[in-house]
């Protein structure tokens, strides 16, 4: 009987010590999936900045490609060619001065009338200590400033300018233009 006896607490002993493994292996196994759950979470995250990043990177790039076509255009003399990065649209708002002006017709009428009507020289348009903000996606800010200078003048206009630019499905576009010009002197 001894022996029955003595036999009876190592069984006892061996089921609770696997029990007890079979408990400390589930954790684990829970434990690890969730170690593992917590680091995709974090790598999606992480490649979600990446690419936001990214994006706004391109758009920052893009946006800047806009202001640089337009700059292009205006230094051949084309209208039309700087015109193209303005929204083509009714919504379209440029602030100057104490006069604002909605639409792209009338922005360009505008254009047109001040600096090409006439036989006017359009002059040498810069663009300088220019920021981009890309608030959202699909939203902008720009800041910079602004500068004309003439062939046959020494006056050389000058200002600063705000825009918001949008992006639409055919690219960035300039929906609202505050430009100001400095006080000649």
């Amino acid at each position: 009987m001894p022996n029955a006896v003595s036999r009876r607490p190592s069984w006892l002993l061996v089921v609770v010590l696997l029990g007890l493994l079979a408990v400390n292996l589930f954790l684990f196994v829970n434990w690890s999936d969730d170690r593992r759950g917590v680091s995709a979470e974090r790598r999606t995250r992480e490649n979600d900045r990446r690419e936001a990043g990214l994006a706004l990177t391109s758009a920052d790039s893009d946006i800047r490609a806009v202001l640089t076509a337009q700059q292009d255009a205006w230094n051949r003399g084309d209208l039309d060619g700087f015109m193209a990065g303005y929204w083509d649209s009714e919504e379209l708002r440029f602030a100057s001065g104490d006069t604002v002006t909605s639409g792209f017709k009338a922005t360009k009428d505008r254009y047109f009338k001040r600096y090409k009507a006439d036989g006017k020289e359009m002059g040498t348009l810069t663009f300088s200590d220019v920021t981009v903000e890309v608030v959202t996606p699909d939203f902008a800010l720009v800041r910079g400033r602004w500068r004309l200078k003439y062939a046959n003048a020494a006056d050389e206009p000058h200002g600063l300018y705000t825009l918001t630019l949008k992006r639409f499905d055919g690219g960035w576009k300039i929906t609202t233009d505050h430009t100001s010009a400095a006080e000649t002197k």
